[in-house]
């Protein structure tokens, strides 16, 4: 039988309505009709076929003698094919894999549009579910790293005290004021120490009341006699800390590159300043103008706030965002520096000739500013109908421009909190009571596994990004 009387005898078949369907052993007749509903698919262009060449490009083989068409396809999906060629939806079932569902559809090809609505948002879900494991995974797999990192330094700085004179007490007690919550004593230290941070902070605020403040010699307003008796503990206190800490520390050249010991550091430094500043002005009237500084350098006191960072978590957490954001935190400024000069002259343009608050390009700025950060001081406002439509438009951006890296801030800020809380945990499990002992709470073996996943991650990106290369090396081989 020539190939021209082949396809007539199909053609035959085709015009008698009905094609032979074979899915894996699934065998089916079908319409042509039914098929011609939907031309763009696989089994629609294949009705419209006119050589055997073009009809294997579309079926995997063609039986000459039963005229059947074989597919090697899961014969287990494809009733919901069927399914779509005779209702024009397609539904999935929960206990499918959307992803090799996705993939039979594509080779049928039917568009995921055609999902009914009642399988629709599942659908579509499911496929971005795995995708947030995914990053879910990866930030585990990041903070199990960190975390085993950072317990390796903890554990090297404890081993310095071995051999030490006293070395066992001091480790404890440097365990007590570095780590709180890591023993009892370390609690009740840690709950002076904030009692004494919130005490300095509050009486700073008072003593900023008239009620509170009370005249010296010259009339000047000055502290109250019981603020200052609590401001001097509070410095002795910081002051005790400090040393304590620093007396205790393993390694003293590393001991102020910690970021929280500076924090304790500049909390007591303005204090011993002011106090030199005023024995200097009292001795030498001429320098009266450095009493100024010491004013400036009394406002530093508000820093001591920071100090809570040490016995803080979620602030720890928002520091270390905070570190790691800059990109996203550059990226809102960007947006909202666009947005801010975009604004302001189109303000300044049409406002500039009815509103004296919005005369200058430099005060239309503020107003930007004020509106794109949605919080409304109110004491300029546009007056023209044009004005406050422009000023419309530049609250609904503004809010546009802050909402999109709020997201990416708050994902990485729960990823530091959670591999801080981890690491707190690790440490708290170590005891140190005979001496050093094993790391606790370690798996090596799954630091290892998730080194070397991250090293086969950057060799299949490296593979992905020189196509040539890898060729290359095939051909070597």
């Amino acid at each position: 039988m020539t190939r021209q009387s082949l396809w007539d005898v199909s053609e035959t078949d085709v015009e008698d309505g009905e094609i032979r369907i074979n899915v894996g052993g699934f065998k089916r007749r079908l319409r042509s009709h039914t098929l011609l509903r939907f031309p763009e698919t696989r089994l629609g262009r294949l009705l419209l076929c006119h050589s055997r060449e073009a009809i294997l490009e579309l079926c995997d083989d063609y039986d000459d003698v039963q005229h059947e068409f074989y597919f090697d396809r899961n014969p287990e999906l494809f009733p919901y094919v069927l399914h779509f060629y005779h209702t024009g939806k397609l539904h999935v079932m929960a206990e499918l894999c959307v992803f090799s569902f996705s993939q039979e559809i594509e080779y049928w090809g039917i568009n995921e549009f055609f999902i009914d609505s009642c399988c629709s948002y599942s659908y579509h879900g499911r496929k971005v579910e795995p995708e947030q494991e995914k990053w879910d995974e990866q930030s585990d797999q990041e903070s199990t790293t960190s975390s085993f990192d950072e317990i390796l330094a903890f554990y090297n700085d404890a081993s310095k005290f071995d051999g030490q004179p006293l070395g066992n007490f001091r480790r404890q007690l440097w365990l007590a004021l570095d780590n709180p919550g890591y023993s009892v004593l370390s609690r009740v230290f840690s709950v002076l120490s904030i009692l004494v941070v919130l005490g300095s902070i509050i009486t700073m605020c008072l003593n900023s009341l008239p009620d509170f403040q009370i005249p010296d010699s010259q009339g000047n307003p000055g502290e109250d006699p019981r603020f200052e008796i609590v401001e001097h503990f509070g410095i002795a206190w910081f002051t005790f800390e400090l040393v304590a800490r620093f007396a205790v520390a393993p390694d003293f050249l590393k001991f102020f590159r910690n970021a929280l010991n500076l924090i304790d550091l500049m909390s007591i430094v303005p204090f011993y300043i002011t106090l030199v500043v005023n024995l200097v002005v009292e001795s030498s009237p001429t320098l009266a103008n450095l009493g100024r500084v010491a004013q400036v350098l009394r406002l530093m006191r508000i820093f001591r706030i920071l100090k809570l960072a040490r016995h803080s978590t979620g602030l720890r957490s928002l520091g270390a965002t905070l570190k790691y954001s800059y990109k996203e935190v550059g990226l809102l400024l960007l947006y909202l520096s666009v947005g801010i000069s975009i604004f302001s002259v189109v303000a300044y343009t049409i406002e500039k000739e009815e509103n004296e608050g919005l005369a200058t390009i430099p005060a239309c700025w503020w107003w930007a500013t004020v509106s794109m950060t949605t919080v409304g001081y109110g004491d300029v406002v546009p007056g023209t109908t044009a004005g406050k439509l422009t000023a419309s438009a530049c609250i609904l951006a503004g809010i546009l421009v802050v909402v999109l890296p709020i997201t990416l801030i708050f994902n990485k800020f729960s990823h530091f909190y959670r591999r801080q809380k981890q690491l707190e945990s690790a440490m708290r499990s170590c005891d140190f009571g005979d001496g050093m002992k094993e790391v606790p709470s370690v798996n090596l073996r799954d630091y290892y596994a998730h080194k070397v996943k991250s090293l086969m991650a950057s060799l299949t990106n490296m593979s992905r990004s020189s196509p040539s290369e890898l060729s290359s090396d095939d051909s070597l081989h």
